[in-house]
């Protein structure tokens, strides 16, 4: 770079950002996407992103089906979300163009590959007359930024023996490039990744670093453009850090439990969207004694959970809602069996296929209650990407200290959303401590006897004198043996609830997230809108206003100071991406007139939809 002419910018500060990339789904959107949030990150600001992908598996090129989006925002301040509107829409077509403008801010950026605009590509996006947009003067609200990308990269490649579909593949490292040139940003995070993704095709890499370099010396050169941007680093606790997307800090929080519990962690699962990335990370991860199998239907994947936890290992098992139907009777098995076992439902669009990459809190009423007879299942939430982890090391615990199944919900948004994670040392983690007899004694062994807490020994099979029935018929009290008299069965169903019931004297009180523990409005939250309503309610505090956020991640038991706690607040808002699942649990179980905030679009809440809600129960 150092031969070429280089121009002199201008410089100007700027608190955060939030840039969408947008194309076919050919065109290396989300890698773009990640590799700018990743370099983000290292340097320093805090970030959160939402990949949004095509319900098809690869809709027609051109068209509005097929387009793909990675929406960051980055920040030298906290950020809790990817941003409501975006400041820079970088579009690779006119129907990346067409599906998200209104996504732009107004006076903000649209850099647009022109290439993307010509006849073919404006009739598939459906412009009228094929009219473009580029040149109607139907865009004087925003900065445009025309670079024919395509043939910016065919010349910087003009040396390579690569045929043009390959060197067209490498398009968004030029945009890529040209963004880290605006932003002040290095180019050696994303080298380093392209060295190590095409180690084996070293033409590859060659082409990709050209073109990369090609769109930073672009802008560094050209002298259209006399302004650079500059995020400084946000002023995030010390520690070592991260960039984590919400499955792989479930795979991660899994792995940390399995081994703060010294038992192996066996993870069976069928592939399913959006929760296949958790088996792709823990087969990974061999060396800390995980295994796993992916199996030929979601009902072998969770009975072969189940047969590990049985032989002493931490069985796990995942899916998304239509793969939680087909596993329910081995849930009540699970149940009844009474042995740690963990289910991560990350949550998406239905029902039955419904939107398989887009997002959705609906389960929550099929996770407490979707299950034949008296079946409970503790169930928790994790609220954001980071905290997945937490939740999956939390959802672990319970499972073996209360020798139970427990749901752990996460969903699309946070799954493949990604922000800085940093890291815990071992000894900042709960000890976890498996109830596991290890040996007989002279007193006889009674399987289904139970401690203070209500929970039986976990005897793995195999040593003398602890041999017990297992099944799922129901079991006498203590022995185990099959009983079907009828007293006993009411009791051992009562019993089966109590234990559950008291794992809310083993988790944390329910805290007020932000704002006083008394005001006139409370934005109660479960799961991802987390971020979403901690944004809106900061703002509405630095209004003035009096309201308070309230976030639940331990769905049931409930924390048992969560009434209470609830019934100090004059109005109380339930936003769910559901038609109103937990406002009615609330409802019934506490006796509130808490209000429904419903949205059921395939995608998340925006800071702006909750705040607008608030203003409005605030003036009512």
């Amino acid at each position: 770079m150092e031969d070429l002419k280089t121009i002199k910018h201008n410089k100007e500060s700027k608190q955060d950002v939030a840039i969408l990339f947008a194309g076919d789904s050919g065109d290396g959107i989300q890698l773009t996407g990640s590799q700018f949030s990743n370099t983000s990150a290292l340097f320093g600001n805090d970030v959160s992103t939402f990949p949004d992908y095509p319900a098809e598996i690869r809709a027609p090129q051109g068209t509005i089906a097929g387009v793909s989006g990675f929406q960051l925002n980055f920040g030298s301040i906290e950020i809790f979300t990817p941003g409501d509107l975006c400041d820079v829409l970088v579009v690779m077509n006119a129907a990346a163009l067409k599906a998200n403008l209104g996504k732009l801010k107004i006076g903000g950026t649209i850099i647009a590959n022109t290439d993307g605009f010509d006849k073919k590509n404006l009739k598939l996006s459906g412009y009228v007359d094929m009219r473009n947009p580029l040149e109607d003067n139907s865009l004087g609200k925003y900065r445009i930024i025309e670079i024919d990308v395509t043939k910016l990269t065919r010349e910087s490649l003009k040396e390579s023996a690569l045929g043009i579909k390959e060197k067209d593949r490498s398009k968004n490292m030029f945009v890529l490039g040209f963004l880290y040139w605006m932003y002040n940003r290095e180019l050696a995070p994303t080298e380093k990744f392209l060295h190590e993704k095409f180690k084996s095709k070293p033409d590859l890499i060659e082409a990709n670093m050209a073109v990369l370099k090609a769109g930073y010396n672009y802008g560094d050169t050209s002298e259209t453009f006399t302004t650079r941007y500059e995020v400084k680093p946000a002023p995030l606790p010390k520690g070592v850090y991260r960039n984590i997307m919400g499955n792989q800090g479930v795979a991660i929080g899994l792995i940390a439990a399995s081994q703060k519990a010294g038992l192996p962690l066996f993870y069976g699962s069928y592939p399913i969207t959006p929760a296949s990335d958790i088996l792709h990370e823990l087969s990974k991860h061999k060396n800390f004694n995980v295994r796993s199998f992916q199996a030929e239907d979601e009902i072998a994947a969770i009975t072969s959970a189940i047969g590990a936890s049985f032989g002493g290992n931490i069985g796990i098992t995942a899916s998304s809602g239509p793969g939680i139907a087909l596993k329910g009777e081995a849930l009540g098995l699970a149940c009844i069996l009474e042995i740690p076992l963990v289910i991560v439902n990350v949550q998406r669009g239905g029902p039955s296929t419904g939107l398989p990459t887009k997002t959705e809190q609906a389960d929550l009423l099929q996770a407490i209650y979707g299950r034949n007879g008296e079946a409970p299942i503790p169930v928790i939430a994790a609220s954001s990407p980071r905290d997945c982890f937490n939740q999956a090391f939390e959802a672990v615990r319970i499972a073996i200290e209360h020798m139970t199944p427990v749901f752990l919900l996460s969903d699309g948004y946070i799954a493949n959303g990604a922000e800085p994670w940093r890291f815990p040392s071992a000894d900042q983690l709960k000890a976890i401590n498996p109830p596991v007899v290890k040996e007989a004694t002279d007193e006889e062994f009674l399987p289904y006897r139970r401690d203070e807490k209500g929970v039986r020994q976990w005897a793995v099979p195999g040593i003398k004198g602890l041999e017990h029935r297992i099944g799922g018929l129901e079991k006498q009290d203590e022995t185990g043996n099959v009983s079907y008299d009828p007293e006993n069965h009411e009791k051992m169903v009562g019993l089966r609830a109590e234990k559950i019931a008291k794992i809310a004297d083993f988790i944390p009180l329910q805290k007020v997230d932000q704002g006083a523990e008394k005001a006139k409005l409370c934005i109660l939250g479960w799961g991802s809108t987390y971020g979403a309503i901690k944004t809106a309610v900061k703002e509405l505090l630095a209004e003035g206003h009096s309201v308070s956020q309230v976030h639940v991640k331990y769905l049931f038991p409930f924390p048992k100071n969560l009434g209470e706690l609830l019934k100090g607040f004059d109005q109380v808002i339930v936003p769910e991406l559901n038609k109103g699942q937990l406002v009615k649990i609330i409802r019934s179980e506490f006796l509130i007139d808490a209000k429904p905030l419903s949205k059921v679009k395939g995608l998340p809440f925006s800071a702006t939809e909750i705040k607008e809600a608030a203003l409005k129960h605030l003036e009512s």
